[in-house]
């Protein structure tokens, strides 16, 4: 009998993997398999138990530990909801009423796995088979009563040895998708970005703007008046402090080795460059800050690992798929709800590594059509960002002030006078604190070019824009000096003064025109 069993479990076993579109999750040396079928949103999942109960509340027992492990290994299933086709093989069923357990049960639970149980004894065989039949949709006739003792153990032999190979020939493959390459380059661009983070420190300091624009951050004015483009890729291998790099560089190893291996060592680095390169373009055309970082090039691997889910769309989600798309989703939330993020060059980054992986696509894989698309997007896509980065920068108040800081640290005072002036005029609709630093700057200008009248007008403007502007009152307070208007020149440095008492320049000035000891 129990050989008898055995047939039956390892033949249906067999014909839901060849015949009704099953595949193999489990097999193990307890006689117990396990297969799946997606239809639709729907797994439906088969577990073959070669073994019976002589009681109901075993069996009761037995079905509990099911749904223990169906929960277990609920990641394995493709579908979002799950049903589970329990078959017991065995000769006899449990002595008392077991009838009650054929009703479809589930767990008390949101989105709850459900199971319907079959009970394959000598005496229900035929009627349970046809439920099963019924239930999955399938074909299977258990035909193996003409066959003798031995070719059944022949067979049976045979079933499970397909099976196993299944198994084993699915883990080679598994294997393979994830040691394709060895993650070499990923060692050298740490290292690489470790030394450039020495060379800033060396240098100057790593959260020092300056410093940042002299080794080769992302600097807009830079780029469009000086057509320093290679900006946007030197810019990734910057950091702004030992925070910012350690962040990244932690990502990088555990992104970057996982990438590498999968797409190899070639793939990585084309995929690397083209993601950090649209990110950097991203974060050109959205934002005029200063911004470095390697955060463009590392959500490109992530547009690299949703790609590699997009191919093979199983293995992604019984690994990886569910926790990265969250760590995704958070860093876009995360970048959406803080300012001083430049989400720009993360969006920029993830589509570009997206599009760029879909360009190379998965070794020992090939998609002309999609390649070539991926190539044409990718090349539209930056030339885009080009040509409304160029725009957006030149039809923003910021982008001018920039330019106008830039100018004042050269002392080219008439093109800070220009740039402010353009500037202001963009538009009647400036954030007040923005157009009270573009029309300071522009004073400071005037003032240089010994344009007091015009610097008096552009500082009476910054303090009504902003009133506690310490610098700005400092500056009127000299102008009304020099021009003998010492009552207003002494209540603009008390102004300034109760604003900023640390200030030098501000102490002086106040010392020299009330007569008053600063403490």
């Amino acid at each position: 009998m129990y050989l008898d069993e055995s047939y039956t479990m390892y033949k249906l076993a067999t014909h839901l993997t060849e015949q009704d579109g099953f595949e193999l999750l489990h097999i193990n040396e307890n006689e117990e398999l396990w297969l799946e079928k997606r239809e639709g949103k729907t797994s439906q999942v088969v577990r073959l138990f070669h073994g019976g109960f002589d009681w109901k509340n075993h069996l009761k027992k037995d079905i509990g530990q099911v749904f223990q492990k169906a929960k277990a290994i609920r990641r394995y299933f493709r579908g979002k909801h799950i049903v589970i086709h329990n078959v017991y093989i065995d000769s006899h069923s449990p002595v008392d009423d077991w009838e009650i357990l054929k009703k479809q049960m589930q767990l008390d639970e949101k989105n709850p796995i459900r199971m319907n149980v079959y009970y394959l004894s000598d005496n229900e065989k035929e009627e349970e088979l046809a439920r099963l039949q019924e239930a999955i949709g399938s074909t299977f006739q258990d035909s193996g009563e003409h066959l003798s003792e031995e070719q059944k153990e022949a067979e049976v032999t045979n079933f499970r040895k397909n099976l196993v190979g299944q198994i084993k020939q699915r883990e080679r493959e598994f294997q393979s998708i994830f040691s394709y390459g060895k993650p070499f380059l990923t060692y050298v661009l740490l290292a690489i970005n470790v030394l450039f983070f020495l060379l800033l420190e060396l240098n100057g300091n790593s959260t020092s703007t300056p410093t940042l624009i002299e080794f080769g951050a992302k600097y807009n004015p830079a780029i469009i008046e000086n057509g320093e483009w290679w900006r946007i890729i030197t810019s990734m291998f910057l950091h702004i402090g030992i925070f910012h790099l350690l962040m990244n560089m932690l990502a990088v190893y555990y992104l970057g080795t996982a990438v590498e291996r999968i797409y190899g060592s070639f793939r990585f680095f084309i995929i690397y460059f083209l993601a950090g390169i649209g990110g950097g373009l991203a974060s050109f055309a959205f934002t005029t800050n200063v911004s470095a970082g390697a955060s463009g090039a590392l959500f490109g691997l992530f547009g690299a690992l949703l790609f590699f889910g997009c191919i093979h769309r199983k293995v992604f989600f019984q690994t990886m798929g569910m926790n990265l798309l969250i760590i995704i989703g958070i860093n876009i939330v995360f970048g959406l709800s803080v300012p001083q993020v430049d989400n720009g060059a993360h969006l920029g980054g993830l589509i570009s590594g997206f599009i760029a992986s879909a360009m190379l696509y998965l070794p020992k894989k090939k998609n002309g059509v999609i390649q070539f698309s991926a190539l044409i997007v990718y090349l539209l896509t930056v030339s885009a960002l080009v040509v409304y980065g160029l725009e957006n920068n030149e039809n923003s108040p910021s982008y001018h002030l920039m330019k106008a800081e830039q100018f004042i640290n050269e002392e080219q005072h008439e093109e800070v006078i220009e740039a402010t002036t353009e500037g202001l005029e963009i538009s009647d609709d400036i954030d007040r604190e923005l157009e009270s630093l573009l029309l300071f700057q522009r004073s400071y200008s005037h003032m240089q070019l010994n344009n007091a009248e015009q610097a008096v007008t552009d500082l009476e403007k910054t303090i009504e824009l902003n009133d506690s502007f310490a610098e700005a009152h400092h500056n009127l307070a000299i102008l009304y000096g020099n021009d003998g208007q010492e009552d207003k020149a002494a209540e603009h440095i008390e102004k300034a003064y109760e604003l900023d008492p640390e200030h030098e320049d501000i102490q002086r000035l106040y010392e020299e025109i009330t007569g008053n000891r600063t403490e």
